[in-house]
């Protein structure tokens, strides 16, 4: 007996000699943002093409860049490559027509979605979307152009360059143009982005109107300038965005190639002038931060956030610009991002829309125009861009 007690007595000892101590499992990682907002997406909606209440599909701009943003977790998991691929099969048949695109309106919306395709193309080789692409190319061939060579946003808003179209037609044309080996884009993408700052430049502040008339015959427009009267947050997130995007491939050596990257620099550092101190991100109507209607809008700011980033990421901006990001993607998340009753991210405070002209309602572009179009929750043109904010910033 004596010796059973003395051999537990050992046992005991070596144990608590040998150091060894209990087990702690490790805590599992946070989901990252980037991934909760992908998958708020997909559950609320299990098609693209119908995402956050829309009754039909169609070739939109917002609903391909979402898309495109949420193929860019497909390295994480299939899925999310996949709920891109399934929208844009619906819209593309066999032989690469594309369902409700009317090249004849000449609206350089409907290019943005076409870089989905040159992503397929790439994946699968599947010659679908090769044929499909090529429609979007003539259309840039035959889009008409100011007299100064920019492209017009639409057929039905002549002589008008707006920010938005640099964004929907530039990193479309320069990607096509290192896939296919058709140089000639990337002069007509750089030159785009030049006359776009040239003519919309405010020279005192370094923000950009939203939109410039040639003729200056639209109501909007200043008499002198041709100018649009507001700097629209939204419309310079597009901006942004756009240089960024077409330098992913744009030539090392082409000549406009370290312009571009100055106007890059210029204007984010007149952003980084009017973000909002307390909140941390930018206005409706980016210079008018404490007018009355004015408000926090999350598209802009999470389209300044990913360019930021990006833009560090790759050496274009200063190094600031990746903590500047860092800390701006927070704030966007204590300033947007609220839980819904399904328990998942909403993104709130999102503009629905801007445009200048049009009718019947003409779109005056005044401060109270700005500020008073519909305001909503989950918007692509916001989740989007917040979805690439956080893949570029890792969060």
């Amino acid at each position: 007996m004596k010796y059973f007690a003395y051999l537990c007595l050992l046992t005991i000892f070596t144990a608590c000699s040998s150091g060894s101590k209990p087990k702690v499992e490790e805590s599992p990682e946070p989901v990252k943002w980037s991934i909760k907002m992908a998958d708020a997406v997909m559950t609320r909606s299990d098609s693209l093409g119908y995402y956050n209440g829309r009754t039909r599909r169609g070739w939109s701009y917002d609903v391909a860049l979402l898309g495109m943003a949420i193929d860019k977790l497909g390295n994480i998991d299939p899925k999310y490559s996949a709920y891109m691929k399934t929208d844009i099969d619906a819209m593309v048949d066999e032989n690469g027509n594309v369902a409700r695109y009317d090249s004849t309106k000449f609206n350089i919306d409907y290019v943005n979605p076409a870089k989905n395709l040159l992503i397929l193309w790439e994946k699968t080789g599947d010659e679908k979307y090769k044929k499909a692409v090529g429609q979007f190319v003539r259309q840039m061939e035959n889009h008409p152009k100011t007299k100064t060579g920019g492209y017009w946003h639409k057929k039905i808003y002549p002589w008008q360059i707006w920010l938005d179209g640099v964004y929907m037609g530039m990193p479309f044309l320069t990607e096509y143009a290192k896939d296919f080996n058709d140089p000639r884009w990337f002069d007509v993408a750089t030159h785009e982005i030049i006359l776009v700052h040239e003519k919309t430049l405010d020279p005192t502040t370094g923000l950009l109107y939203h939109a410039w008339d040639e003729s200056k015959e639209q109501k909007w427009a200043n008499p002198e300038t041709g100018q649009s009267p507001h700097f629209w947050s939204r419309a310079m997130g597009w901006y942004v965005m756009a240089i960024v995007d077409v330098l992913d491939y744009l030539p090392e050596d082409h000549k406009d190639r370290a312009e571009i990257i100055k106007i890059l620099q210029e204007t984010c550092d007149a952003l980084l002038k009017v973000r909002d101190p307390k909140s941390g991100a930018w206005y409706q109507v980016l210079d008018q931060g404490g007018r009355e209607g004015n408000y926090l809008e999350g598209s802009g700011t999470a389209m300044y956030i990913y360019a930021f980033a990006k833009g560090a990421k790759k050496g274009y901006l200063d190094p600031k610009y990746k903590e500047i990001a860092a800390d701006a993607f927070d704030d966007m998340v204590k300033t947007f991002i609220v839980t819904g009753d399904d328990g998942l991210p909403n993104m709130v405070n999102i503009c629905g829309s801007c445009g200048l002209g049009g009718s019947p309602t003409y779109r005056d572009g005044s401060y109270e125009y700005y500020t008073t179009e519909k305001i909503n929750t989950n918007d692509t043109k916001g989740v989007a861009p917040f979805i690439l904010a956080a893949i570029e910033t890792d969060k």
